[in-house]
């Protein structure tokens, strides 16, 4: 019964074990020691290749290495390849920090991928079944996961430079206990897994047994149900990509900017997944306190009536709304301030790629666009200075008089926030701002005397 569910459970997954060369993670235990047998007796009906590896981790001292001993005769006995290595555990959490079970399994993972590569092995095949699938979903639900971290473990997954399979997802605790009594095993139980301290221990101990009563093929619909969410999490990431497409205004390794009336018009499901994608290719390895609950900040900030605001997200990345657009990035991204100057023909470039142009000229050519201004000689000091704005920053306009705040003027124009500190500034020798390009000109811009020398900017755009 229990290897035609297996044999069914590949064929439905058109998994095949004929040609593989595999790793099987073996503890002692009732599920690892299933998997072994039932791998070593279907070994020449399907022509493949395995090792066995074990891990003492070593918490339970003579305890935990007799397991080892007892797998390594086991394999001994039926001429399997075996290898095992003793990992003190214990003083690698004291190091890292990190909990006993993710340092088990990051020291147990990195000895499986050091045999893989010995033996040049794809496949690891471990014992996970459908009750860890119960208890896997429960407790991402319970935690608070979204999208496809709600679902649960995945029957084949990339590790190192193959992957990991499990074939026992189909099984409940209760049928490979059986099939151990049947096959005549004599598994080892670790007395760690009895203890109410870990968290899965107590939805194994009181959770799981209660909707076993409740229904005893519970751990099928569980496993259904983390395959449909992950095949439909597949589907809305290919669709998230695809509209996301329309609505990067900016993508750079460490700055993602964003139009928001674009981004609003996609599904909220979308939306959501939209900003993880942000998040996942800024950030690299997500930090542990980013939430959920950061991502819900974020949604005020574009739905908020007002026009700009800031958002401090963990590890140093700054959501910033300007207007319509928003900016992703990291205080890396902020460019320090610029200065150059033009006291002859030719050209400024600009860091962002833009460029100013200098020339002398005796007559009025100019575009009479804000993206040239043309200036008496006789009345602007050389060097042209160009520069970023500073503090207090106030120029003499057209049609206006006293001054009025370079700050006001990028409110008035809707210059967003992300742009206005690298916004060139003009000015001449005695600091007397004569150009905003693009934006405005000093007063007596573009005045036309006859004999007169005259001096020609003009602003080029990168794009």
């Amino acid at each position: 019964m229990v290897e035609e569910k297996i044999e069914s459970f590949l064929k439905n997954k058109k998994f095949t074990l004929t040609g593989k060369r595999l790793l099987v993670g073996v503890s002692g235990g009732p599920d690892s020691l299933a998997l072994l047998n039932y791998l070593w007796e279907k070994q020449s009906q399907h022509h493949f290749y395995f090792v066995v590896a074990h891990v003492d981790h070593m918490f339970r001292g003579t305890e935990s290495f007799n397991e080892a001993k007892f797998v390594e005769q086991y394999c001994e006995d039926r001429k399997i390849p075996f290898r095992m290595t003793r990992i003190n555990v214990p003083e690698y959490m004291k190091k890292t920090g990190k909990s006993s079970q993710v340092s088990s399994r990051e020291c147990r993972y990195q000895f499986f991928a050091e045999v893989m590569e010995e033996h040049q092995l794809t496949y690891v095949a471990l014992a996970h079944h459908g009750d860890d699938q119960i208890e896997t979903v429960l407790m991402r639900l319970t935690r608070g996961s979204s999208g496809s971290s709600r679902a649960g473990i995945p029957f084949i997954r990339p590790f190192n430079n193959g992957f990991i399979f499990r074939p026992f997802l189909c099984l409940s605790r209760k049928e490979i206990e059986q099939y151990c009594i049947e096959h005549e095993l004599e598994p080892r139980h670790d007395p760690s897994n009895e203890k109410d301290d870990y968290l899965r221990n107590r939805y194994r101990k009181y959770v799981v047994p209660f909707l076993k009563r409740e229904n005893s093929h519970v751990h099928e619909h569980f496993q259904r149900f983390s395959e449909d969410l992950q095949e439909d999490e597949l589907l809305l990431r290919e669709l998230t990509i695809q509209k996301m497409k329309t609505v990067w205004k900016e993508k750079k390794h460490s700055k993602i900017t964003i139009d928001i009336d674009a981004f609003q018009v996609i599904p909220m499901p979308l939306q959501r997944r939209g900003i993880k994608l942000i998040l996942d290719y800024l950030y690299k390895k997500r930090p542990a306190s980013l939430s959920a609950i950061h991502i819900d900040h974020f949604f005020s900030l574009i739905e908020s009536s007002h026009p700009s605001g800031r958002l401090d997200f963990p590890s140093g990345l700054k959501v910033i709304r300007s207007y319509q657009k928003c900016h992703f990035l990291f205080h890396s991204e902020n460019k320090e301030g610029f200065r150059f100057e033009l006291s002859e023909p030719g050209d400024c470039i600009l860091p962002n790629g833009d460029s100013i142009n200098l020339r002398f000229t005796d007559s009025d050519l100019q575009e009479n666009s804000l993206y040239s201004i043309l200036l008496n000689k006789e009345d602007v000091s050389l060097p042209v200075i160009i520069r970023t704005r500073q503090p207090g920053d106030r120029m003499s306009l057209k049609g206006m008089e006293g001054t009025k705040k370079v700050k006001n003027i990028f409110i008035d124009e809707k210059i967003p926030v992300g742009e206005r500190e690298n916004w060139p500034v003009v000015t001449d020798i005695h600091n007397r701002i004569i150009w905003l390009p693009g934006l405005k000109k000093y007063h007596e811009a573009d005045a036309v005397h006859q004999d007169k020398d005259y001096i020609l900017l003009t602003y080029r755009r990168k794009n």
